[in-house]
């Protein structure tokens, strides 16, 4: 490309625009500095951007939310393998291989769906953080868990997670990546729902969070006994999910949208700004 690098939205666990987890996708042609990759995914404004670096191997893979880098996004995940297949940059037929900080990925095409072959992350069960539940709006739970980088909290029913309304400011000051509240399913023939608050990550609500499913997978099929599990993302965009467990990896499947492919024309690097 002459003047810029190709840049996409696409809407992560739907098979409809404009619902979902919305992530950028930047295809890379050479290195870029941390610096501009932060400003590239502050200016997009999304949950995540992915940025795509093709290696011999197949593809780096960074995440940055507009004001931090992450070491898992399954969303943006989803989203960097869709591009790759529907650009026709992979054949349906081959796997896409991604590295990464939390080591190596990998994503298969398998019409209408797409399955990304993630870490799991499960949980232990634990003592709730000083003041978790009244930030949550909650004044008890069924289980609370910690993993490497979330708190689980699992509610008695769908219709109390629905009506959650979180103190974000509050929430914020939780030490963890984020907070996963989960309940049973009631409705839809999903066996189990959920939302992910991650404002310290500059997140509120996110829509549909496929990292998180890393640990909410071994949590149910522990729970229900089951191996494959539909799952829904009750924010206000909402998002749909297979999860399927296995030993230390967690398959999870959804599909995805493009709703915009352009240019990025702006590659200067950014200035650094004292803070005031």
């Amino acid at each position: 490309m002459a003047d810029g690098l190709l840049l996409y939205q696409v809407d992560a666990f739907t098979s409809e625009a404009y619902a979902g987890n919305p992530a950028a996708v930047c295809l890379l042609e050479g290195e870029k500095s941390d610096l501009w990759m932060q400003a590239v995914a502050a200016e997009m404004n999304l949950s995540e951007t992915a940025f795509l670096l093709p290696i011999e191997q197949g593809y780096s893979l960074r995440w940055f939310t507009p004001v931090a880098e992450v070491d898992l996004c399954g969303h943006a995940t989803l989203a960097a393998a869709h591009v790759l297949w529907e650009g026709n940059l992979l054949e349906r037929t081959e796997k896409a291989r991604f590295f990464t900080r939390s080591g190596p990925l990998f994503a298969s095409y398998k019409e209408p769906w797409i399955e990304l072959d993630f870490p799991a992350q499960p949980c232990r069960e634990t003592t709730a953080p000083t003041g978790l539940y009244a930030t949550l709006g909650i004044t008890k739970a069924l289980h609370t868990g910690k993993s490497t980088e979330d708190y689980l909290v699992e509610l008695n029913s769908e219709n109390a997670l629905r009506k959650l309304k979180p103190n974000f400011r509050r929430l914020q000051e939780i030490s963890a990546r984020g907070v996963i509240v989960t309940a049973k399913g009631s409705t839809g023939g999903y066996d189990f729902v959920s939302r992910f608050f991650a404002p310290a990550l500059g997140i509120d609500e996110d829509p549909v969070t496929g990292s998180a499913h890393c640990t909410l997978g071994p949590y149910w099929m522990k729970k229900l006994g089951k191996e494959r599990m539909l799952a829904y993302q009750a924010s206000k965009r909402g998002g749909e999910l297979y999860v399927v467990p296995a030993e230390e990896r967690v398959f999870i499947s959804g599909r995805a949208v493009t709703v915009l492919r352009g240019e990025l024309l702006a590659m200067e690097e950014p200035c650094e700004k004292a803070d005031h």
